[in-house]
């Protein structure tokens, strides 16, 4: 007598459009990205000022918010090996900002809620797509 048994409990947990539901954290974290990007570029030197940087560095905060919220997309849509080294790409940069947020602006407060010592909140968002960034990163188009 002969018994066949399956292990494929990843087939059976996966419910349609399952291969999809990637979008859902890319688009959220792209729209994120780009908001926060695309509106830093018409007050570059008052935001350099307000945070106390340099203009050039200022000005690469926007351009690789930016850049990462298009490349997570574009990664997303590209489903080779150019789209997955863009997907790693756009959580390097992500990782990069939000290291940079959280050291000089978030860094002693978890709550979001602004704060006396905190106007612009704590850093439970920050470290969320810190870990966001961290996950495309390491699982690149596998995500």
């Amino acid at each position: 007598m002969s018994t066949l048994t399956t292990n494929d409990t990843a087939r059976a947990l996966t419910l349609p459009g399952a291969s999809a539901a990637h979008w859902l954290v890319r688009a959220s974290l792209a729209g994120t990205f780009l908001f926060h990007g695309i509106t830093k570029f018409p007050y570059l030197a008052a935001g350099a000022e307000m945070m106390g940087l340099p203009f050039w560095l200022w000005t690469l905060v926007a351009v690789v918010e930016t850049g990462a919220g298009l490349a997570i997309l574009l990664g997303g849509a590209l489903r080779t090996r150019l789209g997955d080294l863009l997907t790693r790409a756009a959580g390097l940069g992500v990782i990069a900002i939000m290291i940079g947020a959280i050291w000089m602006v978030h860094w002693g407060q978890w709550s979001n809620i602004p704060s006396e010592t905190h106007p612009f909140g704590g850093m439970e968002f920050q470290t969320l797509l810190l870990a966001l960034g961290a996950y495309f990163t390491l699982r690149g188009n596998d995500a």
